[in-house]
């Protein structure tokens, strides 16, 4: 069993910042590549950020120049450091991570975190 945990998320007011992270437990051989999405109610789940394991980062167009995404493979862990936050922001952040179990690879999905902006 694989589960994916995040936390960070609240209430911020805009251009101020918050720092997600997620942490991936379980029967774990190794993680590729890990990222974050995003899902307003009745929207579409949109590309964040991802991030391979060697360090690659991929930023979605909305995000670029705000967000950091990174991550630290000792800990199975990736994070999401926000900054200028808006609130066009506002969303349930959901972490992704494409893991290697003994059986084979999947990929998997927290539970999502809540991230609200005010204006």
């Amino acid at each position: 069993q694989v589960q994916l945990v995040e936390s960070g998320g609240g209430l911020v007011q805009p251009g101020g910042s918050l720092r997600l992270s997620c942490v991936a437990s379980g029967s774990i051989i190794r993680i590729n590549t890990m990222g974050w999405y995003r899902q307003a109610p009745g929207q579409q789940r949109e590309l964040v950020a991802t991030i391979t394991s060697g360090g690659a980062t991929n930023y979605g167009d909305f995000v670029k120049g705000r967000f950091t995404i990174s991550r630290d493979n000792d800990k199975n862990t990736v994070y999401l450091q926000m900054n200028s936050l808006k609130p066009e922001d506002t969303a349930v952040y959901y972490c992704n991570a494409n893991i290697v179990l003994p059986g084979g690879h999947a990929p998997y999905w927290g539970q999502g975190t809540q991230v609200t902006v005010s204006s």
